[in-house]
């Protein structure tokens, strides 16, 4: 349950966030066209704030597990790719990661 407040009394900021697990790229598709349709904002790195001012995460799992790599270089390069977009892509985390050998 969320509370609702009138006027700027209370306020969401970023260190309150939704994160949405998504299967795949298409999952991660869904979430955010709907989000974007409802008058959110997409901010960056799978980051979205909604008309209310409640930020939600959208993270496609592939995006975990590719940071969970055991080379660091592989990992920094995902990372590095990451922060250059607002809606993860995961065609683009996987060719970072597959740059890096």
């Amino acid at each position: 349950m969320g509370f609702n407040t009138p006027g700027d009394y209370f306020s969401f900021s970023e260190g309150f966030s939704l994160y949405v697990d998504c299967e795949d790229q298409a999952e991660v598709d869904r979430y955010w066209d709907k989000l974007v349709a409802a008058g959110s904002t997409p901010t960056q790195c799978g980051w979205i704030k909604d008309p209310f001012g409640l930020s939600w995460q959208i993270v496609p799992k592939r995006f975990t597990q590719l940071i969970g790599d055991p080379n660091p270089r592989k990992v920094k390069a995902v990372i590095d790719a990451m922060m250059k977009m607002k809606k993860l892509d995961v065609a683009t985390l996987e060719a970072a990661a597959a740059s890096v050998r």
